[in-house]
C-alpha cells in the first residue's frame, strides 16, 4: 500500500492518498494567522488499516519541517499527539 500526504491549499486541508485514491483528509482553518487543525476523516474502506495515524504523521511531519507550529481541536490528532510526544514541538500553547 503506497501512500502519500500532501496539503490541498485550496480546500484547506491535508490529504492522504492511498494507491493514488483519495483516503482521508486532516482539514484546517487559520484563525489570527494560526493553522487550526480541526478535523479528520479517513474514508470508510480505509479505516483500521493506520490510514489516520500515517495521516497525521505526515500532516505533522510536514509542518515541523515548515517550522510551523499550530492548534489542535480534532479529538482523533488530540488523542494521537497524547501517544506521540515527539511532535510536541508542532503544537502552539494555548
Amino acid at each position: 500500500m503506497n501512500s502519500l500526504v500532501q496539503e490541498n491549499a485550496a480546500r484547506r486541508r491535508f490529504e492522504i492518498l492511498v494507491d493514488d485514491a483519495l483516503a482521508g483528509f486532516i482539514g484546517y482553518q487559520v484563525e489570527s494567522g494560526t493553522m487550526v487543525l480541526a478535523h479528520t476523516q479517513v474514508d470508510k474502506q480505509f479505516e483500521g488499516k493506520g490510514v489516520g495515524s500515517a495521516l497525521a504523521r505526515g500532516t505533522l511531519d510536514q509542518l515541523r519541517d515548515r517550522g510551523e507550529r499550530v492548534r489542535v481541536t480534532c479529538p482523533f490528532l488530540l488523542a494521537f499527539l497524547q501517544r506521540h510526544p515527539e511532535y510536541s514541538s508542532v503544537v502552539a500553547d494555548g
